[in-house]
């Protein structure tokens, strides 16, 4: 996802969003270790995509 559509969620959806993206590395990763990954530059996009939803939230958490 890009940045601009982490912005107009709400906290509530970022937390779901990063529980989201947690269990997709997780599924990743294992596929990456049992050698049935296709993409394996998904697993850097997804850890991007965990670290901008962290952000996110951590700025709206202070606004």
């Amino acid at each position: 996802m890009k940045a601009s559509e982490f912005k107009d969620l709400s906290i509530d959806e970022l937390c779901a969003k990063e529980t989201e993206l947690h269990k997709e590395l997780f599924n990743l990763r294992f596929q990456l270790h049992t050698g049935h990954l296709e993409n394996s530059a998904r697993v850097s996009q997804v850890r991007k995509d965990i670290a901008r939803v962290k952000t996110f939230l951590s700025s709206k958490q202070q606004a």
